[in-house]
């Protein structure tokens, strides 16, 4: 089974995929957000991804979290055909990967050919995980912070199962299902992780407080049920609020010893009516740069650190240089 954590330090997690792009001017106010670019600007997409790597993450999550079969279809793009582009999504991640651990290996050799000394922090090989949204994400209406689908257990299963499928199948290393809002969408990953045992995963919860994922089950609840599957490798909460995310880590440590991820978004909220996102007066945050906050959460017992959304490749070498001693890169976060 893959070890997720072997290497130097915390696990480093990427940031947002559509946050860099968005920042590259690219217009995601579309059902498919950020999986758009699939069909508009794929190179982008690789180019960001090799951006994150750069910046120090040792995982990539692909550009398919808003990225579903019955997604596509809506838009007009055929069943087969959507199997084509999340196939495409893994693609343009493990190129990337591949090509920027090419790089180090070979920057590595030429340095001990001219018998000069490896520089820099020892790097895991990096790790692609397949992005597994929630059923609110192909909903685009905010529900992935909510988990009222009002739907059943066999129709989760239904808008599930052949993406999941895929993915194990994939060159992807491992399956992160994220902002997972549901007690029940936990337990349909559950299954799929049974069905797939030679594929690890992860599952991480969104979360409106630091006791509740957000369809009010408390997280201690569905993290000790998650115990005894054994390819589900780690626990997460993404897209959270940062000021949540210590008291949800005392959650989960005292309810399972699965390690836990965290990569919370950058403090903001999100409207779903205008599908922005909107600055908060967070006086528990005020003037608290990232990489403390982040220095915090792993004292307080996590494996590994990122960001969601608003957190860019900058972040990320912010957060490389603080949890892992590059103190070129220490400086105040352009999100805190």
């Amino acid at each position: 089974m893959l070890d997720l954590f072997a290497g130097p330090g915390p696990l480093l997690i990427d940031g947002g995929l559509a946050t860099a792009l968005e920042a590259k001017g690219f217009d995601l106010d579309d059902p498919l957000w950020s999986a758009r670019l699939l069909l508009e600007a794929p190179h982008a997409v690789r180019e960001v991804h090799t951006e994150f790597l750069e910046a120090g993450a040792d995982v990539i999550a692909t550009i398919s979290y808003q990225a579903s079969l019955p997604g596509f279809a809506a838009r007009g793009v055929g069943w087969e055909a959507g199997i084509r582009l999340l196939d495409l999504a893994t693609r343009l991640a493990v190129e990337a990967r591949d090509a920027f651990w090419g790089k180090v290996t070979d920057a590595d050799a030429d340095r001990r050919e001219s018998g000069d000394a490896v520089t820099g922090r020892s790097r895991r090989r990096p790790l692609v995980a397949a992005s597994v949204g929630p059923y609110g994400a192909y909903l685009a209406d905010g529900s992935e912070y909510r988990g009222d689908y009002g739907v059943g257990r066999d129709a989760l299963d239904d808008f599930h199962r052949e993406r999941w499928h895929l993915f194990a199948a994939s060159a992807a290393d491992l399956i992160a299902c994220e902002t997972t809002p549901s007690a029940l969408e936990a337990e349909v990953y559950l299954q799929l992780l049974d069905e797939t045992l030679d594929t690890p995963g992860w599952i991480s919860f969104s979360c409106p407080d630091g006791e509740h994922i957000s369809d009010g089950t408390r997280i201690a609840d569905v993290a000790a049920r998650c115990d005894g599957t054994p390819n589900l490798v780690a626990l997460g909460v993404n897209c959270t609020k940062p000021r949540h995310i210590e008291s949800l880590i005392d959650e989960v440590r005292g309810a399972t010893e699965l390690p836990l991820l965290v990569y919370p978004n950058a403090g903001e909220d999100y409207d779903a009516t205008t599908r922005r996102w909107v600055e908060v007066a967070d006086p528990d945050r005020a003037g608290a740069a990232l990489p403390d906050l982040a220095r915090g959460w792993v004292e307080a017992g996590a494996a590994g650190v990122g960001g969601c959304c608003r957190v860019s490749p900058a972040d990320i070498r912010v957060l490389d240089g603080a949890l892992r001693g590059r103190a070129d890169d220490v400086e105040e976060s352009p999100t805190a």
